[in-house]
């Protein structure tokens, strides 16, 4: 997916018979997701949420929606792990302590020295905040905190990131 849609929801599995799906939203607001008109998938299809409320449960990020034209449990089954994106243009700006996902995903990470770790391959969250999944050219991905104090430099224009582990958090075996 090019720089220009950002991914706003991941669609989950069915909900009851009806054609209603789980949806989690990346929105920051997460209720907003419907404000967004049609969200659409990486094949071109195009989804508009016509009902959307809180799914059962802690997460204030999880739905259950109504899509336009999703009327039973076996298309709302064929729609399950589909991300949804909009135009970036259809968003506001990040400001400038916040980024999308998708502007960090491709750049190049590299510590402090200048000795590289790899690239940004994902941007994950397991419930304690953001990691970043740094991939490195050998050797398996890494998981960093994106926090100021770990990754304390990020220029977008110039496609990097700067990291500052604490010590143990990366080998030096494994990020050579």
């Amino acid at each position: 997916m090019g720089r220009d849609r950002v991914i706003l929801a991941r669609i989950g599995a069915p909900h009851g018979v009806r054609g209603e799906v789980r949806l989690k939203s990346f929105a920051e607001t997460p209720a907003d997701v419907a404000a967004y008109g049609p969200l659409v998938t990486a094949d071109g299809r195009s989804f508009t949420i016509t009902a959307l409320r809180p799914a059962s449960g802690p997460a204030p990020d999880m739905f259950v929606v109504r899509l336009k034209g999703v009327d039973d449990r076996e298309a709302a089954a064929a729609l399950t792990g589909l991300d949804l994106s909009v135009a970036r243009d259809r968003l506001p700006d990040a400001g400038e302590e916040t980024f999308y996902h998708a502007d960090l995903v491709g750049l190049a990470a590299a510590t402090q020295d200048g000795s590289p770790l790899g690239t940004v391959v994902a941007v994950q969250d397991y419930g304690a905040g953001d990691l970043l999944e740094i991939r490195p050219e050998n050797g398996p991905a890494l998981l960093v905190p994106f926090t100021r104090a770990i990754v304390p430099e990020i220029d977008l224009a110039g496609g990097r990131i700067v990291v500052d582990p604490p010590p143990g958090l990366i080998d030096p075996e494994e990020a050579s």
